[in-house]
């Protein structure tokens, strides 16, 4: 055997000459690998210019120095692509969705907590995004809550004054309940909310997200909102 099981390191052979250039070769490997950062699980196009160590999960179609490594690790090392397995139960953070995934045996799958043996679990997610507020006495976002989830709550913080004539605050909400996520919220810059529920409340297709103005209507301003909720994978075939 020339490589360890589970992470192809190389080992070293019987009267090996140059012993110190696997060694660091499997430091270097292992290195990328403890506390797992994948700069991207998506992208099958190596990057035009990368950093030693840089490690990303080779997304499908794959060209160019990743050609037919759909699905590995790639690690940057001495200046060249390594590629090691990515195996079910890995954890990573995942830079460019800015949070933690783990390994299903498929794929790379944000926010996932529980993995059952076939393919079954919760996926916990954060979904942050920024809206600009239109002119008037509500300002909607559109399918911002996801269909299929349990929502525990929305947290918030204003990045530019909400403004508007007569204007002493607003609510957040759904078309249902204006209220939902808190009312009597502040429209100065860096103010900010969190809006939890007393049950954490199922929404089975997508809903609109709504700020409703207080006092007066809207006349702009700029929010961002952060929707904690949690999701349930189905089991496979």
């Amino acid at each position: 055997m020339s490589e360890t099981t589970h992470f192809a390191l190389p080992l070293l052979q019987p009267a090996q000459a140059q012993k110190h250039v696997t060694v660091n070769e499997a430091l270097a490997r292992l290195d990328g690998l403890v506390q797992l950062s994948l700069k991207s699980v998506t992208a099958g196009t190596p990057p035009a210019t990368a950093a030693e160590g840089d490690a990303y999960g080779v997304g499908p179609g794959a060209v160019n120095g990743w050609a037919g490594h759909e699905g590995e690790i790639a690690l940057f090392v001495n200046g060249g692509w390594v590629f090691l397995p990515a195996r079910r139960g890995m954890r990573a953070y995942v830079a460019d969705q800015r949070g933690w995934a783990g390994h299903d045996g498929g794929g790379w799958v944000t926010g996932l907590q529980t993995l059952s043996a076939h393919g079954a679990g919760m996926v916990f997610r954060v979904i942050e995004l920024d809206h600009t507020l239109a002119p008037g006495a509500r300002s909607a976002i559109a399918a911002a809550l996801p269909g299929q989830s349990v929502v525990y709550g929305v947290t918030g913080r204003v990045l530019a004054e909400i403004t508007g004539a007569g204007l002493t605050g607003f609510s957040l909400g759904v078309a249902a309940s204006a209220n939902r996520y808190g009312s009597g919220l502040s429209a100065a810059r860096g103010s900010w909310l969190r809006g939890l529920t007393g049950t954490p409340l199922t929404y089975y297709a997508p809903e609109d997200l709504v700020l409703t103005a207080e006092g007066g209507e809207f006349a702009g301003g700029a929010i961002r909102l952060a929707i904690h909720c949690a999701q349930f994978a189905l089991p496979s075939e």
